[in-house]
């Protein structure tokens, strides 16, 4: 089970939001790059990054930050990116900087056809993010829920061949109030691909809990606001993560 750090960029800060909303931000950190490798330092094995401004005007908006950090963790760990990657320019710029998989999301529910170009131009690269409340997709940095369901979305895009998806509960996002297992769970068993939760994660009893389902096609989750205030001890959680996959 990987636990997987989050690095949410906004303004060149490295910030934690509240249900997606921008004016809810509370700032972790004004040098992301120092953050992204205390958290290697710590035993991560993969840094999820968001590009916030970038998932908002949809375009890279935090791009010197982001090779700031692939600079100070190198090439030690995989590193993810989402927010406002909407062409293959864009696609190939971040791969060749080093970062390891792309994450696109609002762009494949409303635009597939790019998504299948990415797949087949980056193959082993691209993950989807799909972001939901009560099953239905939401796009454009969650402002705007659509009548998808993630489950279908999850099946076309696994025969696209992306990677794995991420999936985030987004009433529960940033809120401590416990990843939604039974959701997580449902869309794992749908697909052969691997599905990473997010949204909610709050304490150890959550990586239990994942831990458990591990076998159904939950590779890993997204650890956010937890791991920043405290409530759940990174390296803890990990060691335990460890133990129980063992």
């Amino acid at each position: 089970m990987l636990l997987i750090p989050a690095i949410d960029l906004k303004d060149g800060h490295c910030v934690r939001l509240k249900q997606g909303d921008m004016d809810q931000s509370t700032i972790f950190s004004d040098d992301p790059a120092a953050m992204a490798r205390s958290w290697v330092d710590k035993g991560a094995r993969r840094l999820h990054l968001v590009d916030l401004n970038g998932a908002f005007a949809g375009k890279p908006k935090n791009e010197a930050a982001i090779r700031k950090i692939l600079a100070a963790v190198g090439s030690e760990i995989d590193v993810q990116l989402g927010g406002g990657i909407r062409d293959l320019d864009t696609i190939e710029r971040y791969l060749d900087s080093g970062l390891r998989y792309v994450i696109i999301g609002t762009a494949a529910v409303k635009n597939p056809g790019f998504l299948q170009d990415a797949c087949t131009a980056f193959g082993g690269h691209i993950i989807v993010g799909l972001d939901a409340r009560d099953g239905k997709v939401a796009t454009d940095g969650w402002s705007k829920l659509t009548g998808h369901e993630v489950i279908d979305l999850g099946k076309k895009f696994q025969d696209y061949g992306v990677e794995s998806i991420i999936y985030t509960d987004i009433g529960r996002d940033g809120m401590l109030s416990g990843i939604n297992i039974a959701a997580t769970l449902k869309l794992a068993q749908a697909l052969t691909i691997p599905v990473i939760a997010s949204g909610g994660l709050s304490n150890m009893a959550d990586i239990e809990a994942l831990c458990e389902v591990e076998r159904e096609g939950v590779e890993g989750v997204i650890c956010g606001r937890s791991i920043y205030s405290g409530d759940l001890d990174f390296e803890a959680a990990q060691a335990r993560a460890d133990e129980l996959s063992a």
